[in-house]
């Protein structure tokens, strides 16, 4: 049976559908556009067009596909004007309606294309790894990344809807569902101490009979925190609570090269130096901050950096960081395991490179 769950935004609500095989489901939607004279296209990765031949097929049937590299080097500008291109090459007009069949990379920039193409046209989100599942399908970011930074172009744009077909996940190699669960444990971390608890008692594994309950807790995590604060204005918590762990990983993933590292590896080091970084602010415990590195590790991710960074170049990586307001940047920090707040006082240059020392960072290469 599926599960939905909504995200209400007044007339942009949306649903979130979440079930094993929703080819049908999906192909019923994709023929109830065409039947009321909307054209559609597709957007994906070569992976998944070389995995998921047959699934492509059944949802999509003939409809125009553009297939694009896979990895973070597709989110560019390049890659934005060759999908906005592809667009018009099909004649898409106003009323057509693109979906975006893959990770965080193709749902983020199939987004910003949406957005950007004709002024905006309707998207729809089918995401095929954990991290887009339970984190980057969901709200309505998209983007793409710059060289002097991640995301430092794009728009907010709400899918009309999300189907995660957790089928996807069969054919996902271990360290993509690691790279996802870092954000399932940024979830706990930020608002649900039950849902940290629960990945303590038992790592997450793409067999867990629990998966698809861990998926929508996550969603509904993150709904909640989008209805209140979908633009990321509140000058206190909302909306940024989700970048916990973000502001150090969107560094490492900048310093060390797009690729490098995963987006959830870099943001589960990220994790580690914003416990840290809350320990030293005396807001969590040293036992906690362990706690944490070590539900991380048991889910195979690093808590340290792989080769050293450099100090200085991570810290100028931070200052380009979109969070930062009136040039301070902002990180969030642990108030507990399950709460977490906005933070840019009293962060000195000297305590985050402490914090940078302490999981791998050295002053200069």
């Amino acid at each position: 049976m599926t599960e939905t769950l909504s995200v209400n935004l007044g007339h942009r609500t949306y649903s979130i559908s979440i079930e094993s095989d929703l080819q049908s489901v999906i192909r019923a939607q994709v023929s109830a556009l065409q039947l009321a004279g909307r054209k559609i296209a597709v957007l994906t990765d070569r992976t998944i067009a070389q995995r998921q031949a047959e699934a492509l097929s059944a949802m999509f049937g003939d409809a125009p596909m553009l297939v694009l590299a896979a990895g973070e080097e597709t989110k560019s500008v390049t890659e934005l004007g060759h999908v906005l291109e592809f667009l018009a090459a099909h004649s898409l007009d106003r009323t057509s309606v693109l979906w975006t069949v893959g990770g965080g990379v193709i749902g983020d920039l199939g987004g910003f294309a949406a957005a950007s193409y004709l002024r905006g046209i309707e998207f729809y989100q089918v995401p095929t790894t954990l991290l887009a599942m339970v984190d980057s399908s969901v709200g309505g970011k998209t983007g793409i990344n710059l060289s002097a930074g991640k995301n430092l172009a794009g728009a907010f744009h709400q899918p009309r809807g999300v189907f995660i077909d957790t089928d996807f996940l069969a054919t996902l190699p271990p360290r993509e569902f690691a790279a996802g669960a870092a954000e399932i444990i940024k979830y706990g971390l930020l608002g649900d101490g039950e849902l940290f608890a629960q990945l303590e008692r038992a790592p997450l594994t793409p067999t867990s009979p629990s998966l698809a309950a861990v998926i929508r807790r996550c969603c509904e995590v993150k709904a909640t925190i989008v209805e209140a604060d979908e633009r990321e204005l509140a000058v206190d918590g909302g909306r940024a609570l989700l970048n916990l762990g973000h502001t150090f990983g969107h560094a490492i993933e900048r310093v060390a090269g797009y690729g490098t590292y995963l987006h959830g590896e870099a943001v589960a080091i990220g994790l580690a130096a914003a416990a840290r970084l809350s320990q030293k602010l005396g807001t969590l415990s040293a036992e906690n901050v362990t706690r944490i590195e070590a539900v991380c590790a048991a889910h195979t991710l690093p808590v340290r950096l792989r080769a050293p960074l450099a100090v200085p170049a991570l810290l100028d990586a931070m200052a380009r960081d979109k969070k930062v307001r009136a040039g301070l940047p902002r990180f969030v920090v642990l108030q507990k395991i399950g709460a977490a707040a906005t933070r840019s006082d009293g962060l000195t240059p000297a305590l985050i490179t402490a914090c940078w020392r302490e999981v791998g960072a050295v002053d200069s290469l």
